[in-house]
C-alpha cells in the first residue's frame, strides 16, 4: 500500500510545520513538500489538521487473560486507536498474574491475534520468583514491573531483600508502583473506627496519602541510587514526590525516571464529591497543591511521561461501597483528547505533548523505530483536528466496561485519522475491522 497524507501539520521534535507524507507498506518513507501523487492507493488531505506520531501508553491493563468481564485486548486496544494511542505497555497483575516466562509469552500470543494496537507486556516481579525475572528478554520485553504498594495483593513485593537482589541484578528497566503499605493500613483502620465499613470515598486521599507515596517512592530512588537500576516510577500523585528527579541532564542520560497519569492533572479531591469511585485510582487523585505540583514538574522536565493507567472496572463493582470498589478506570480513548484541551487551555504546547506522550516513552524504553514521525520509521500516526468538537456519551464509548469519567464533557478537538504501521486503521469515526498491531521491539 501506497498512502500519501497530504498538507498537514507535523508536530515532531519540538517543531511544527507543513509538509505531505508518503507511507509505503509499514513504513514512513517520505516527508516532504508536494509529494507526487501518482501510483498511491489512497491520498489524504490533511489541511488545517495536524500530523502528530502515534501515542505511546507506557501503562495498561487491558484485563486479559483471567478479568475479561471488565476489558480484554481487543476492546481496550480498539479504544485506544481511536484515542490515537497506537501503542501499549500492559501490565502483569492479570489472571494468573504474569510472572512466569510461560505465563509472559500467553499473554503476547493473544495480543498476536487481538491487538489493534501495537503491544508489549510487562514480567511482574514477586518476593520469590528472581531467577524468572532475570530470564527476560530485553529485546522483546518493556521492562519488569514491581507492586510496592497494596493495590495488587499476591504481587505486592515488600521484602527488602528481594528489592535489592532486583534491583541489582537486571540491567532492564524496572517500573514500580510507589505505594507505602503500612501506612496505608493504619490510616485505613483510623478511617475504620471512625465510619465502619461506611467511609466515605471522600477519605481515599487520606488514606492513600502522601506520606505513603513518598516513602515508597523515596526509597526505591535510594534504592536505584545505591545499586544502579534503571528505575520508572509509575503514575506520580504527589508535589513531594516531584522533589526525586531531575532535570538537568537529557532523558537519555537519566538512570531514573518519572510519568505521571492523565486524571492526576485533571481531577482532584474536591471532584470525590460528584465523580466518586468513578475517580478511585491508585494512587489517589490529591490536593490542588498536588496537582499544581505535577503540573509543574511536568513542564519543567523533572516528570518525563504522560500516561493513561488505563484500568477498567464494570459500573456495577464501581458502584459498591468505598471500601469494596475497584481502583482504577478507563482512559484510553480520551487521554489525547484531554491533553489536546489543556492546550486550548494554553496549559501545553502541542511539542510537549508530542515529547512526553510520544518522544519520551521511545527513548525511555529504548523502543526501535517509533515514536518519531522520520523517515524510516513505522507509520504510526494521529492525525487530529483542533477545529471539531465533540461531547462523551455512552453511545461513543467503546470501552468493554461502557462508562467513562468524562462522560458528558465536551472536547474541543477530534481525533480524525489513526494509522498503525501504515494501516489506516481508525477514520472518522471508525475502527477497522482489520487488525495490524505488532510486538514491539527494544534497542537493548
Amino acid at each position: 500500500m501506497k498512502i500519501v497524507i497530504k498538507n498537514a501539520k507535523i508536530v515532531n521534535e519540538n517543531q511544527i510545520f507543513e509538509s505531505d507524507i508518503l507511507i509505503e507498506n509499514d513504513l514512513i518513507s517520505k516527508i516532504g513538500k508536494n509529494i507526487s501523487e501518482e501510483n498511491v492507493d489512497q491520498i489524504i488531505d490533511a489541511s488545517g489538521k495536524y500530523l502528530l506520531p502515534g501515542i505511546i501508553d507506557d501503562q495498561v491493563h487491558f484485563r486479559e487473560p483471567g478479568l475479561t468481564w471488565k476489558g480484554d485486548i481487543e476492546s481496550e486496544s480498539r479504544a485506544a486507536i481511536a484515542g490515537g494511542i497506537t501503542s501499549f505497555m500492559e501490565q502483569p497483575n492479570t489472571v494468573p498474574n504474569a510472572v512466569t516466562q510461560e505465563l509472559l509469552e500467553d499473554k503476547y500470543k493473544i495480543a498476536a491475534e487481538k491487538s489493534f494496537a501495537n503491544y508489549s507486556f510487562m514480567m511482574g516481579g514477586t518476593n520469590d520468583n528472581l531467577e524468572e525475572v532475570l530470564k527476560t528478554n530485553p529485546r522483546n520485553v518493556a521492562g519488569i514491573k514491581l507492586f510496592l504498594g497494596s493495590s495488587t495483593g499476591n504481587m505486592l513485593v515488600d521484602n527488602p531483600d528481594t528489592l535489592e537482589k532486583i534491583f541489582s541484578s537486571t540491567k532492564m528497566l524496572i517500573a514500580v508502583h510507589c505505594e507505602d503499605e503500612a501506612t496505608i493500613r493504619k490510616n485505613t483502620e483510623i478511617f475504620k473506627e471512625k465510619y465502619g465499613e461506611d467511609i466515605p470515598v471522600t477519605a481515599h486521599h487520606l488514606i492513600r496519602s502522601e506520606e505513603a507515596c513518598y516513602i515508597s517512592s523515596s526509597k526505591a530512588v535510594e534504592l536505584a541510587k545505591k545499586t544502579g537500576a534503571r528505575l520508572h516510577i509509575f503514575h506520580l500523585s504527589t508535589a513531594k514526590e516531584t522533589a526525586l528527579f531531575r532535570n538537568d541532564i537529557p532523558l537519555k542520560e537519566k538512570k531514573i525516571t518519572a510519568e505521571v497519569c492523565v486524571h492526576h492533572l485533571t481531577f482532584t479531591n474536591e471532584d470525590y464529591e460528584t465523580k466518586g469511585n468513578f475517580i478511585k485510582w491508585n494512587p489517589a487523585v490529591k490536593t490542588q497543591i498536588d496537582k499544581d505540583g505535577l503540573w509543574e514538574a511536568l513542564l519543567d522536565d523533572r516528570i518525563d511521561v504522560i500516561a493513561t493507567d488505563h484500568a477498567p472496572h464494570t459500573l456495577e463493582e464501581k458502584s459498591q461501597k468505598y471500601l469494596k470498589a475497584p481502583s482504577g478506570g478507563p482512559l484510553v480513548q480520551h487521554a489525547l483528547n484531554v491533553m489536546l484541551e489543556n492546550f486550548k487551555n494554553d496549559k501545553i504546547s502541542l511539542e510537549k505533548i508530542v515529547e512526553k506522550m510520544c518522544h519520551n516513552p521511545a527513548i525511555l524504553f529504548q523502543i526501535e523505530k517509533r515514536g518519531f514521525i522520520k523517515e524510516g520509521y513505522k507509520a504510526d500516526l494521529v492525525l487530529v483536528d483542533l477545529n471539531q468538537s465533540y461531547t462523551v456519551s455512552e453511545e461513543n464509548i467503546l470501552y468493554k466496561c461502557g462508562w467513562s469519567p468524562f462522560e458528558g464533557t465536551a472536547f474541543h478537538s477530534k481525533i480524525t485519522h489513526t494509522f498503525v504501521n501504515g494501516f489506516l486503521a481508525f477514520e472518522n469515526g471508525k475502527v477497522s475491522e482489520e487488525k495490524h498491531g505488532e510486538r514491539l521491539l527494544f534497542e537493548r
